[in-house]
């Protein structure tokens, strides 16, 4: 990546980088890595293709870059766990996050599903070392509240990846949950009071 994308990158500079990565999204969740262009990208941002390569180098190196943003993105919540607050409080606050990021952002929850079941070539090594630091943080606060008896004692790792898979089947297959439920019915209202209720079941001590 150029030094456009540095840390003294000015707000137009900003700007153009955002615009190229919501481009890319918008490419990438149409055709696939192998099928967008970089021309399909800069259309969609609304830039030149000589625009879109001063800030990246390559259709690889967005592809990376906007992944690396999504990650970022569906950690942000867990980050937000407070060590100090109540722990039933803030472990559903977290699952209605993350539940309403599969409301807001579904294209980009199937862009990052789609790089896992790939073998997340692009973010092998974030899903090896931040990631795992993220996730080794939370595990420790909820085994201190499990063992101070304020959550009922679970697998705390599996525990969040039954947050995870819960609430991001809402995005990932969004078509067949309405299918299923029908018309006239709201997947993520109805998603919201259900898994409030089953993690405050599972978790009241």
């Amino acid at each position: 990546m150029t030094e456009a994308s540095g840390p003294q990158m000015s707000r137009i500079q900003q700007k153009n980088r955002d615009l190229i990565l919501q481009g890319a999204l918008q490419a990438f969740s149409t055709h696939g890595l192998r099928g967008a262009t970089i021309d399909q990208i800069a259309r969609a941002a609304g830039l030149s293709k000589p625009n879109v390569l001063y800030y990246f180098g390559s259709k690889d190196e967005i592809h990376k870059a906007l992944l690396t943003t999504l990650l970022d993105m569906w950690l942000a919540p867990m980050q937000q766990i407070d060590p100090k607050g109540e722990p039933l409080v803030e472990v559903l606050s977290y699952v209605r996050a993350k539940l309403l990021m599969s409301r807001d952002y579904p294209r980009e929850s199937r862009l990052f599903a789609h790089e896992i079941l790939q073998g997340a070539p692009h973010l092998t090594e974030i899903l090896g070392g931040g990631l795992r630091e993220i996730v080794d943080r939370t595990v420790v606060v909820l085994e201190r509240w499990m063992d101070e008896g304020r959550l009922a004692r679970v697998e705390p790792r599996h525990l969040i990846f039954s947050i995870w898979s819960m609430t991001q089947h809402y995005a990932d297959f969004e078509t067949q949950v309405r299918a299923v439920l029908g018309a006239g019915r709201d997947p993520i209202d109805e998603g919201a009071v259900f898994l409030d209720d089953l993690y405050r079941k599972l978790l009241t001590p």
